[in-house]
């Protein structure tokens, strides 16, 4: 079978993790990218080894070698890059978060149904193996009944561009609060009865520290925590009747160490070894692909928007609002 040809829209600091995942993976070609400079694509084609660089986005998805694009660029551009694609005929993997609001998430996915045309979300952590093992672990009894959750995620990023404009989508939320809120809906389901948050603002109006709390209909409880204002252990904790478990890292999890109700180790899980864990999203594209499908059982169509309707909800309660609102 021969190479699956990959393109990237974008060539920052995300674009340059998938070609890196691109590069070392088996059976995929790192085959073309696009930047607006035809300079910066140019050189990071040479740097990781792609077959062509475009100037424009459009060039890439009129290639018709192309068979999968992955869209790199701000959130407040997905929306407009994805329909472009899909538009064309072109299977998109969208980077996280999947837009700037559910409108536009509803309206990517009408248009992926209807061209019957491959379109999913690149939340990296919904296609890993280890965390169907984390859900193993909860499922099965190993920590007894299990009860409760919390889940943290925190970097020094507040100044960034990314994070402090508005009209690029900023904002902690959107940024890595997806993490710890579908670290939450992997392992406790979406069966949410009731949501509580409190929300720290910054000048220009967007999230930079959020605490947010899930309430099941079987009375677990989530609680989950995220700034952009420092680092945090990134850690994920989830309590049962008869021990706990610690997963080191929510955002890409290496280890999960079990512990009795007397705080001893019982067991410790560790993730297979990975290329950048960006390589099982890939992966499930191609297979989907492949297959004719347009969406992955890894993060459904209606996961994407469960999700981002919840973001909405939450933004318009705390009052911050983007351009693309409007």
């Amino acid at each position: 079978m021969e190479n699956f040809k990959v393109g990237i829209i974008g060539a920052g600091h995300i674009a340059r993790k998938m070609a890196h995942t691109l590069r070392d993976m088996e059976g995929v070609e790192p085959y073309a990218v696009a930047s607006r400079n035809f300079g910066n694509a140019e050189s990071f084609a040479r740097e990781w080894g792609f077959t062509r660089a475009y100037g424009s986005y459009e060039e890439l998805a009129d290639d018709p070698e192309v068979q999968l694009i992955y869209i790199a660029t701000p959130h407040s551009f997905h929306f407009e890059h994805a329909r472009m694609c899909i538009g064309k005929g072109k299977p998109v993997l969208l980077e996280k978060a999947f837009t700037a609001n559910a409108r536009e998430a509803e309206l990517l996915i009408r248009l992926s149904e209807e061209k019957q045309v491959f379109l999913t979300e690149a939340i990296w952590t919904r296609y890993m193996p280890f965390s169907a093992t984390l859900r193993e672990l909860v499922d099965n009894g190993t920590i007894g009944r299990v009860m409760m959750l919390t889940a943290n995620i925190g970097y020094p990023i507040a100044e960034k561009e990314r994070i402090a404009r508005p009209d690029l989508c900023g904002g902690a939320l959107l940024d890595i609060g997806v993490y710890p809120i579908n670290f939450a809906m992997m392992l406790f389901g979406t069966e949410i009865t009731g949501i509580t948050s409190a929300c720290v603002k910054g000048e220009t109006g967007v999230d930079l520290q959020n605490s947010i709390t899930f309430v099941y209909k079987n009375h677990r409880m989530a609680v989950l925590q995220m700034t952009a204002f420092c680092a945090n252990d990134r850690q994920g904790v989830i309590s049962g009747d008869n021990g706990y478990i610690i997963v080191d890292n929510i955002n890409n999890p290496q280890q999960a160490v079990v512990y009795s109700i007397n705080h001893e180790e019982v067991a410790c899980y560790t993730c297979p070894p990975q290329i950048t864990g960006f390589e099982y999203q890939v992966q499930a594209s191609i297979d989907a692909i492949r297959e004719g499908k347009i969406e992955t059982p890894y993060m459904p169509h209606s996961e994407t928007l469960r999700v981002m309707r919840m973001l909405d909800d939450l933004r318009s309660e705390w009052g911050v609002r983007f351009p693309a609102d409007e």
